[in-house]
Order: structure tokens, then C-alpha cells, then sequence
């Protein structure tokens, strides 16, 4: 899906032009609607899941902005807003805002947003105030638009077709185009949301716990590493012994060749010095086996 900037006109009052906008006095744009971030803990939860999740996705990608419970308000001159649970604006970047004011982020409005229900959205008020935040989001280009109740554990999405919000048939499986992650959804089954290289999304406590393994992981690989290292040095060490005895074995070898050579040197001479007596005797007519 190619994502299309709104019109500069877009962020103008109905049925007013640029020039008459450009007269306008600024009018003040509260960051807060006084309204809680949740109503309860586990909706909480869902929302610090999916927020923190998605930063973590998009760590790497300065243009990718992403907010839980802040004010975006799509036109100039109005108050006319709704603080998604979850937003995320594609091609922004990152930063702090007190709110999403679209006339100051070239007109791109956040393409998904995520709603995780609590009790107080399934009395008659709180499904008023969803189908008026559905309206809200059709009309000001949000593309993909996800309702998940975690106490009911129902999940609902919609999908951008055009210039409206169409339901996805189903989400089992369900795989977002713009963001890649997957919904593994069962029908009874809490959500389960994944990451594009398959890694589930977690919550705080399991991320702490998976560094917390990582760092146990690192600390005995380090230790294996260093007992490794120590075998090395251990068997360099034998092997240099074992290199000095035999350059020692070596070297006597070398002094008894050398004391055999000179008892062989000496034996020699003995016997030339035994030839020249002997000759010498003859020479007086003495025979040397007579003496």
C-alpha cells in the first residue's frame, strides 16, 4: 500500500479556503483531554504491549513514529481530536510532541491505530464514543484499525479500501501490511502478537527476564570461553615441557654420541700407537707376540 500524504487543504475547516484559514487566530490545542489512559490494569497492559513492542521494531527507523493516549488532531482551527490507545505514523519522526497536530507533520495522519477496550466501552456511552472514534479514523486516513478486548478476548480489524474502513473478514493469522506483524488468533484464546522475524511481542517483565537470561547466557559463555582458554594455556604448557625434555632427551643423545665418538677416537688411537710399537719391534727383530 502506498502511503499518500493529506492535502495542505486537508487540515483547513470544512468549506474554508487557504487564504481565509491563513486569517484565522491560532486557536489553543490542549494536550490533555482529561480523560484516564485506561480504565483498568489489564487494558494497561495491552496498551504498554503493543506500544512498546512496536518501538522496539522500529528502534532502527527514524521515521516511524509511535504514541500511546496522545491527542492527534487531524484539522487546524478545531479541537476536533481522539487519542488512539496506540498510533503509528509512517514516515514521521520520532520525538516529543504534547500532541499530533497533522498541519505540523506535512499532513500525514498516523495509518494504524490499535484500541484496546475496557469495561466501560460496552455500555451504551462507551459504543457511542467507538463508533464516533471509527468515524473519526475513516474519515482522516487511518489505513489499518485494530480493536482487541481483552477481557472478552474478541479482536476486530479494519482494513483502508478506498475512502473506507472495511472489515477484515478474519484475523486469524492475519498479517498487517503496513507494520508486518502477525495476529495468531483463536477465537476464545488471549492475542498473540509477532514480529515480522517471528519473535512474540512482550510484555515488560518477560523482556527483563529474557536480558536477565541473555546476561546468565553471556556470563557462561564467558566462563566456558575462560575454562577453554585455560585448557589451552594448560596443554601449551604441558606441550612446551614436553618439547624441553625432548630437546633435553635430545641433547644427551647428542653428548653420548659425542663421548662414543671419542672413545672411538681414543680406541683408535691406541690401536695406531699398538701398530707403531709393534712395527717398531720388528724393526729390532723382536717379535711382538714374544713379549
Amino acid at each position: 500500500m502506498t502511503l499518500q500524504p493529506l492535502t495542505p487543504e486537508a487540515a483547513i475547516p470544512d468549506g474554508m479556503s487557504t487564504a481565509a484559514s491563513n486569517a484565522l487566530p491560532e486557536i489553543d490545542y490542549p494536550d490533555s483531554d482529561g480523560n484516564p489512559m485506561s480504565d483498568n490494569t489489564e487494558q494497561y497492559r495491552w496498551i504498554v504491549i503493543i506500544k512498546e513492542n512496536l518501538e522496539i521494531m522500529f528502534a532502527d527507523d527514524p521515521n516511524v513514529f509511535i504514541a500511546g493516549d496522545l491527542l492527534w488532531y487531524p484539522v487546524r482551527y478545531t479541537q476536533k481530536r481522539f487519542a488512539p490507545d496506540v498510533m503509528v505514523a509512517i514516515g514521521r519522526p520520532k520525538g516529543r510532541r504534547g500532541s499530533y497536530k497533522q498541519w505540523l507533520e506535512d499532513n500525514i495522519a498516523p495509518q494504524v491505530v490499535f484500541e484496546i477496550l475496557s469495561p466501560s466501552n460496552k455500555d451504551r456511552r462507551g459504543m457511542d464514543s467507538l463508533e464516533e472514534k471509527f468515524d473519526f479514523y475513516e474519515t482522516y486516513g487511518v489505513k489499518e484499525y485494530y480493536i482487541y478486548d481483552p477481557d472478552d478476548l474478541l479482536l476486530e480489524g479494519w482494513q483502508r479500501v478506498g475512502d473506507r474502513l472495511v472489515k477484515i473478514p478474519s484475523m486469524m493469522d492475519w498479517v498487517s501490511p503496513l507494520l508486518g506483524i502477525r495476529f495468531d488468533w483463536a477465537t476464545g484464546q488471549e492475542l498473540v502478537l509477532s514480529r515480522p522475524d517471528g519473535q512474540r511481542f512482550l510484555s515488560s517483565i518477560e523482556l527483563d527476564h529474557r536480558l536477565q537470561q541473555s546476561k546468565i547466557q553471556v556470563w557462561q559463555e564467558q566462563q566456558r570461553a575462560e575454562q577453554e582458554r585455560k585448557r589451552a594455556e594448560i596443554q601449551r604448557q604441558r606441550a612446551e615441557q614436553e618439547s624441553q625434555r625432548a630437546e633435553q632427551e635430545s641433547q644427551r643423545a647428542e653428548q653420548e654420541s659425542q663421548r662414543a665418538e671419542q672413545e672411538s677416537q681414543r680406541a683408535e688411537q691406541e690401536s695406531q700407537r699398538a701398530n707403531r710399537l709393534a712395527a717398531r719391534l720388528r724393526e729390532l727383530g723382536i717379535d711382538p707376540d714374544d713379549v
